[in-house]
């Protein structure tokens, strides 16, 4: 089965949706105008409930089927980038320095299409709950709505996601159990010395050897740290100290990024990290102050789940345009959070390969929107069986 027909035949909107959405960016939590824009459309769908404010401006729609049954959660994120867009659409960004660079867009947009074909046809028992989620980008916007309840207010059984793929030619699905996405921990590393003249380096105490210092060891702690076979990256990604030729700063900066999969390894990192800086602190005679930070956990699919959806991308968009055994990426997702908290599963649509993510160029290819939206649509139609009268 391709896309649904229903769904084909109101492409158009879809494409109008999501171009209004992209021209209105917004950051993090301040989601307000796109869940406004959300909560229209689902009214003017006719779901059955509509429940707002949720991690401030998350937005929590139901649509009940015929009789009981199942209830199976979909979620789509609502949140775009702090960055300025050079795409040169016609529909780019009216906001300087934002820009949906991560399809999010598409993600609502998606889910409105299937919301409004749900709600059209009603194939299915128990309820469809559709979870319009702010600030996956940085916060942790699922992790506030697992938190504020809604798993249980809205008795979830299951949850599921889709995530936008310009990697993978347009229809193709790809997802797998266990890890696809990893955990993410932030770092930041101040040190400070005595600043004074550059000639007279015997009456300062200079953070600039420290920081180079520092950078080379924990550079060393994926090779001689962590098990070759269980991947680890650790990134320092800013590096800030001086002002002048012939000065020594008081003080350097490090910050950077961890990616992991296993929990044991995650703890031993950070442990690491303590070390490493305090012993930097220690030999250079600086003060190390180091905040590290567990981010977003890692992203783990349910095996069960994992297999159904695949089985239902097979349906949608042909056996040989699924992938059910990608290998994880280092990248992260706060869906990881839904799925700590219920069984599920997050997939990768292909929109076609071209520029990445979290690129001033990319932009969500709107012909993936009817598939993306069927793909949904299908999952709560097969999770809560169509045998109804």
């Amino acid at each position: 089965m391709p896309v649904l027909n229903r769904i084909a035949g109101f492409a158009e909107d879809m494409k109008t949706w999501r171009r209004h959405i992209h021209m209105h960016p917004e950051l993090g939590l301040d989601c307000h105008g796109t869940a406004a824009f959300v909560v229209e459309r689902l009214r003017e769908i006719g779901v059955d409930e509509i429940h707002t404010g949720i991690a401030e401006s998350g937005v929590v729609a139901v649509i009940n089927g015929q009789g009981d049954g199942p209830v199976t959660a979909l979620r789509a994120d609502m949140d775009a980038l702090p960055m300025d867009e050079a795409t040169g659409a016609d529909w780019a960004s009216t906001v300087p320095g934002r820009m949906h660079a991560c399809g999010h867009d598409g993600h609502t947009t998606m889910l409105l299409g299937a919301a409004r074909y749900l709600a059209e046809t009603r194939r299915f028992r128990g309820k469809a709950v559709l979870i319009f989620q702010p600030a996956e980008e940085i916060i942790g916007g699922g992790r506030l709505m697992v938190e504020e309840g809604i798993m249980d207010t809205f008795g979830v059984d299951e949850v599921f996601a889709i995530h936008t793929d310009p990697f993978a030619d347009l229809g193709m699905l790809r997802t797998t159990p266990g890890p696809i996405m990893a955990a993410v921990d932030d770092f930041s590393i101040t040190l400070t010395g005595k600043g004074g003249h550059a000639a007279y380096p015997q009456d300062c105490v200079d953070p600039i050897p420290a920081a180079l210092a520092l950078g080379h060891a924990l550079m060393s702690i994926p090779a001689r740290n962590a098990d070759a076979l269980k991947s680890l990256v650790v990134s320092l990604t800013q590096v800030h100290s001086g002002s002048a030729f012939n000065v020594i700063p008081e003080k350097a900066t490090l910050t950077g990024t961890v990616r992991s999969f296993d929990a044991a390894l995650q703890d031993r990192v950070e442990q690491r990290f303590h070390e490493i800086v305090e012993g930097i602190g220690t030999t250079y005679g600086v003060k190390a102050e180091l905040h590290y930070q567990r981010d977003y956990p890692a992203t783990i699919n349910h095996a069960e789940q994992a297999a159904f959806a695949a089985e239902v991308a097979r349906e949608v968009t042909g056996a040989t345009r699924v992938v059910d055994d990608l290998s994880p990426e280092m990248g992260s997702e706060d869906f990881s959070f839904m799925l700590n908290a219920r069984p599920g599963a997050f997939l990768f649509l292909g929109q076609g390969v071209g520029p990445s993510v979290h690129h001033p160029e990319f932009d969500f290819n709107d012909e993936a929107a009817p598939i993306g939206a069927s793909f949904l649509a299908r999952l709560v139609e097969k999770r809560n069986g169509t045998e109804v009268a």
